[in-house]
């Protein structure tokens, strides 16, 4: 093939595909019509030593000279062009994994090699977001047994980067999710390491819900660190509070999260796998699993738990890592706060002993502490809450906090929306139920997380009375367009936080 008859100078689109690289070529243009390019066909790109698989799209107009393609900034950060650069275009191999692609989507079972074949596709960028689609659908509900989620972890866990702490115990926690608020990592974080133990947190970003913990943690630190300096914040203070996905522990998690955001659900295998390969790249030995079960949030059933706890301890068994599961009260938020700035401050108010402090983040981040403290080596079992409250009170935690904020790049207030407006209670009584899935979508639809200050300030709580237009809770948002579509949607659903008659 000579490559003169398929390059194209490079220019950039200057359009965010969010992970997804795209190139963007002009429907007559000598590559598409010679390679028979068409929308969607998957391209290799070919820039110096670099190469890069992407998506097609073509331009029907004459907003893209002919002699050009473009690249969207995904694509043109993975291939870094320099000045009046020229590429090859081509097209893409078949991804080796697509006959265990297709295996997995007619329903047959999966083995060791064949999701180490998809991983590896997956991180080097071979397979669509289509195929990618395909997959997240072909695994969800019960379409993966305990065997398949332990190999899928271990495969996740061999693409990416591993992290060696030199022995001893490491420590960590995750929440399954699906609870608004229940933003107790950083508290957790800040009086285990204050009390000495190591406890690297890698944590991501929102995927179905108003906030990850890396979105929390960034309005107040820095997340984006890289693997060195992330190794360099523990050796310092013992903790951290990091964005998984710039470390590249378990990359190919944050491919499949970028594919089940918009489809709005992750499955239980592939929620054991993400968790578990992430703490097993940072390098954990010891992790509490924090469990809200109810009917809104995201394990909705006693049941569901023990499907989904034993799970959980099967793929740990296997891969060699200690882990407990702490079953919480998933009917209602945690916190007042819903949204990365607003969960922020509670946290901090929780943190600094403020009187205001929500009383219910506070005590679920201490028995969250307290279990964590006791389940490490050489502990005092029913010890490890005591212990906590101590660090949390004596002002240790806090200023264990601070320090990682310092160490993580400098700490920084959170700020407030500029658009705040109640949503009235439509009448008087009882607060008998609460909906955390549509509490959280208002959240959302406020702009949350995208704007770090968007969300719900929610203060009731179930028992709770209200008078008929007192504030079931407050919106807050960014823009004015954000506050009314969400005030939209909360007023045509009353009852998202259900009133009624005292029992």
């Amino acid at each position: 093939m000579n490559d003169g008859h398929n390059r194209l100078r490079l220019i950039r689109a200057g359009i965010d595909t969010y992970q997804q690289p795209v190139v963007y070529m002009h429907r007559d243009c000598h590559v598409c019509r010679s390679e028979g390019f068409t929308a969607l066909t998957r391209v290799l790109v070919r820039y110096g030593g670099n190469e890069l698989i992407a998506t097609l799209n073509v331009v029907t107009n004459d907003m893209l000279p002919l002699d050009a393609a473009a690249l969207s900034d995904a694509a043109w950060n993975a291939l870094q062009p320099g000045p009046d650069a020229w590429a090859v275009f081509s097209h893409a191999e078949p991804p080796a994994s697509a006959p265990a692609l297709r295996a997995k989507v007619f329903g047959r079972r999966l083995g060791d090699a064949e999701f180490l074949h998809l991983m590896q596709d997956t991180v080097r960028n071979r397979l669509s977001d289509i195929e990618l689609a395909a997959f997240v659908t072909a695994c969800a509900g019960d379409r993966l047994d305990h065997g398949e989620t332990i190999a899928l972890t271990r495969a996740m866990v061999d693409v990416g980067e591993r992290i060696f702490w030199g022995g001893g115990p490491v420590l960590d926690k995750h929440c399954v999710g699906g609870l608004p608020g229940n933003r107790t990592t950083p508290i957790v974080v800040a009086i285990v390491a204050a009390a000495g133990h190591r406890i690297p947190k890698t944590s991501s970003r929102a995927i179905t819900s108003p906030a990850g913990t890396a979105d929390t943690m960034e309005v107040m630190a820095p997340v984006a660190l890289d693997l060195a300096a992330m190794r360099r914040v523990v050796e310092r203070e013992g903790g951290c509070i990091v964005w998984g996905g710039n470390v590249r522990l378990s990359p190919a998690d944050d491919v499949l999260i970028r594919v089940e955001r918009p489809l709005d659900f992750d499955s239980e295998g592939q929620l054991v796998a993400s968790v578990l390969s992430k703490k097993i790249a940072a390098g954990s030995t010891h992790v509490l699993i924090d469990m809200p079960v109810g009917a809104t949030a995201k394990v909705r059933s006693e049941p569901s738990a023990d499907a989904l706890e034993a799970r959980l301890r099967a793929t740990a068994q296997a891969l060699d890592l200690t882990v407990a599961v702490l079953r919480t009260d998933g009917r209602q938020p945690v916190g007042y706060g819903i949204g990365p700035a607003l969960e922020a401050r509670d946290v901090l108010q929780v943190l600094r002993g403020e009187p205001q402090a929500p009383a219910d983040l506070r005590e679920r981040a201490l028995d969250l502490a307290g279990r964590l403290l006791d389940i490490a080596p050489g502990a005092v079992p029913g010890r490890g809450r005591e212990q906590a409250r101590a660090l949390l009170d004596g002002g240790a935690a806090w200023r264990k906090f601070l320090a990682i904020c310092e160490a993580q790049g400098g700490f920084t207030e959170p700020a407030l929306a500029p658009h705040v407006r109640p949503v009235p209670a439509p009448r008087s009584g009882q607060v008998r139920d609460v909906d955390n899935r549509r509490l959280a979508r208002i959240a959302k639809l406020a702009g949350a997380p995208g704007s770090a200050t968007a969300g719900i300030d929610c203060r009731l709580r179930l028992g709770d009375r209200v008078l008929a237009g007192e504030p079931l809770f407050h919106v807050h948002a960014q823009t004015v367009g954000e506050l009314e579509y969400a005030l939209e949607y909360a007023l045509e659903h009353p009852d998202i936080l259900a009133i009624g008659e005292p029992a």
